[in-house]
């Protein structure tokens, strides 16, 4: 997975970013970052329990708990694989 460096999934020669905002000793963000491996979906990964800029994006989206993904222009808060789903064919669109 491409967590560090910011790269995300290319669809129609551009990066759709996938970005998911997780926390310490969250199993449903591990579900989620499981679920987008299963999937084959390569994300960033921001830890609000230790990155606070992380911490300052997932606030601004108007959020304060994990985990939250952000899928192109799609926001899913906690794990819902139908919508995940949903975000990623919008991305393909």
């Amino acid at each position: 997975m491409n967590r560090d460096r910011g790269e995300g999934l290319w669809v129609m020669g551009r990066v759709a970013q996938i970005t998911v905002y997780t926390s310490n000793f969250c199993s449903t963000c591990q579900m989620v970052k499981a679920y987008l491996k299963l999937h084959g979906f390569s994300y960033v990964e921001r830890n609000v329990s230790t990155d606070l800029e992380g911490r300052r994006q997932l606030v601004a989206l108007g959020y304060d708990s994990t985990p939250v993904t952000l899928i192109g222009d799609r926001v899913i808060h906690g794990f819902d694989g139908p919508a995940i789903d949903a975000a990623l064919a919008d991305l393909k669109k």
